[in-house]
């Protein structure tokens, strides 16, 4: 649950930059987005690598 948290928290830190490149053009806030999304993946892919241990444990 903690990755999940993380996941949550930091799409919720990438709003703002979402705003900004997709409203005002910001293309500097675009790559900080690119970047908060890659993280996102990758955190993503954890979660699912637990439910799978999970699901095997029980």
């Amino acid at each position: 649950m903690k990755t999940f948290g993380s996941l949550k928290a930091l799409v919720l830190g990438a709003e703002e930059d979402a705003e900004k490149f997709f409203t005002k053009g910001n293309r500097a806030a675009g790559t900080r987005l690119r970047i908060a999304m890659q993280q996102a993946k990758l955190l993503s892919q954890q979660i699912r690598v637990e439910v799978s241990e999970g699901k095997k444990k029980k």
